[in-house]
């Protein structure tokens, strides 16, 4: 076959699948703006003329929109601080050096990403109403950060792995330290990891529900797909305020988009590199 139409047809299955991917968020994005009467019509309508901004402003006058909302930025950024700086040094540890006990710990890596996580449930909310730690920021981020370091640690090695020691090594002979080699020689070259195993540990911190509807009970300290679900079930004589529900959606997914925009250049790099390395 011509090689020619095969490009063509490739770039058009491209097209096609690309659309089927993002049609969902489109329409997301176009019910948040259209009125209850028009997104219940059987005609749907797909451009949101004659919009409204109504359904956005009754998200925002949520007092629990906003509380869920600080409560999500807190703990991800918690977990993303705390997550990161263990995984490095656990990374470092696993590429650099050999000690008693290295193949146990790696093996204990990969066997807890084997793990069910619904498995847990119930020893990690006991383990934590056992402590008064149940709708806590500390206990909610302790739980997280268990969940999203040992995949975060083998992803880290592969990049630690790929900077060649000899560098650490002629630093250490021009009179860096180890300590002043990693971070003078190593750490910058591991910024592509970082940011691809910190989006990683991002997006599950961020979008996780199921752990959060059992260890966070209480309406001032949920997350936002809490909260989320709590606002859909939220009914008008028996009706689901769809344009809010949509709204609601958006503005939770927004923060996802602009730590993407922040971190992208960096993430493909990281990820073609996490590949051919380690």
């Amino acid at each position: 076959m011509n090689p020619k139409i095969l490009r063509a047809g490739g770039a058009a299955l491209a097209v096609v699948l690309a659309v089927v991917w993002a049609f969902p968020v489109y329409w997301m994005v176009n019910t948040s703006f259209q009125t209850p009467g028009t997104i219940n019509r059987l005609t749907p309508t797909f451009l949101p003329t004659g919009g409204t901004l109504s359904n956005y402003r009754e998200v925002l006058g949520d007092n629990n929109f906003i509380a869920a909302l600080g409560m999500s930025l807190v703990v991800t950024v918690v977990c993303l601080v705390l997550c990161i700086a263990y995984a490095v040094l656990a990374s470092l540890a696993i590429a650099r050096f050999r000690f008693r006990g290295r193949a146990a710990f790696v093996l204990t890596v990969i066997l807890v990403q084997m793990l069910p996580a619904e498995a847990m449930f119930i020893a990690q909310y006991k383990m934590l109403a056992s402590v008064n730690l149940l709708n806590s920021v500390i206990g909610v981020s302790i739980i997280y950060l268990a969940m999203v370091v040992p995949f975060t640690t083998w992803m880290l090695r592969g990049f630690v792995a790929g900077v060649p020691v000899d560098l650490e090594e002629a630093a250490m002979i021009d009179g860096c330290t180890r300590l002043g080699a990693f971070r003078r020689i190593t750490f910058p070259l591991l910024a592509p990891g970082l940011v691809a195993s910190g989006v990683f540990a991002f997006l599950q911190v961020w979008n996780e529900f199921a752990l959060a509807s059992i260890i966070l009970t209480e309406n001032q300290k949920a997350t936002l797909p809490l909260w989320l679900r709590d606002f859909a079930q939220t009914s008008n004589l028996g009706v689901t305020e769809w344009g809010q529900v949509m709204a609601g959606s958006v503005l939770v997914a927004i923060p996802v988009i602009v730590f993407f925009m922040i971190v992208q250049g960096r993430m493909a790099q990281g990820l073609v590199g996490g590949a051919v390395k380690g």
